[in-house]
């Protein structure tokens, strides 16, 4: 028998699943086009500005595949107040110094409402705040797909983990979300950036075109240490830990309450007994 901590708002069905999975997909090919792609040393690389256009579109698609599968007016009025929620949190951190104030209200909704509802309000969550902070840009389908994992992630955490260990699972996940998140953003602009002498290192840190998969993975690897591991990504680690430790479980309690009555449970049709 399914437990209410068992359920979630936004179940996950075989073809909200593929559509899911093609979106990663899309985004990963976006993400990591320049370590795959061949190109001869020295030529001139272009973003592949079709992945841009896609991706959103794909997006809309999976927004549109969980509403066939069960997002009903209450599970959509939930998401809308925490994308709100989300963006404005996002307005007040604005980044600085890697204080990050979405990211652990994202966690946490994606760990109560599931893996759906979690890639959901990544979306929504970062697509608000780039209106509400004209933010709007190239980076910003980059920061969507990167936010949508996040949450999905979230929802995917084993779910009978209760209590203080709850708490410590989602705390050690949003440490290693905030540090993939970083080097996945870095990723996106990683090609478009000057190359960065540092005292010590023979070559620049910058994309090569037509250079080995590995070579190339090492430029950046360096390059993401040391321009935001240690600082962006450390911030936004301790700042996403220490909220979930703090605020999380008077949240996860606040949404699981809300959860009840946002899940639509099924009912036994009565059967009238034949007489005699």
């Amino acid at each position: 028998m399914t437990s209410r901590r068992d359920q979630v708002a936004l179940p996950i069905g075989p073809r909200t699943a593929a559509v899911l999975a093609a979106a990663s997909v899309a985004g990963l090919m976006m993400l990591c086009w320049p370590l795959l792609l061949e190109a001869q040393p020295g030529a001139r690389v272009e973003p592949p500005f079709i992945f841009l256009a896609l991706l959103p579109l794909v997006m809309v698609v999976v927004l549109a595949e969980m509403g066939e599968g069960g997002m009903d007016s209450r599970v959509l009025a939930v998401l809308g107040v925490l994308s709100a929620i989300n963006a404005i949190m996002r307005a007040l951190g604005a980044g600085t110094a890697g204080i990050e104030l979405v990211f652990f209200l994202l966690i946490l909704g994606g760990r109560v409402f599931g893996a759906g509802f979690g890639f959901a309000l990544g979306c929504t969550s970062l697509f608000a705040s780039a209106l509400l902070t004209a933010g709007v840009g190239p980076w910003m389908p980059f920061q969507m797909i990167c936010a949508a994992w996040v949450g999905m992630g979230a929802g995917l955490l084993p779910r009978r983990v209760t209590g203080r260990w709850e708490i410590a699972l989602l705390a050690a996940y949003a440490v290693v979300a905030s540090y993939l998140y970083g080097m996945l953003m870095n990723l996106s602009s990683w090609p478009f950036t000057l190359g960065i002498a540092v005292p010590g290192h023979e070559g620049s840190l910058s994309y090569v075109a037509g250079a080995p998969v590995l070579e190339n993975a090492h430029r950046f690897l360096v390059y993401t240490v040391l321009t935001s591991t240690g600082g962006w990504d450390t911030g936004r680690a301790i700042t996403t830990a220490l909220a979930i430790v703090v605020l999380g479980p008077a949240i996860l309690t606040t949404l699981r309450r809300a959860a009840r009555r946002a899940v639509v449970q099924p009912t036994v049709a009565e059967v009238p007994l034949p007489r005699g």
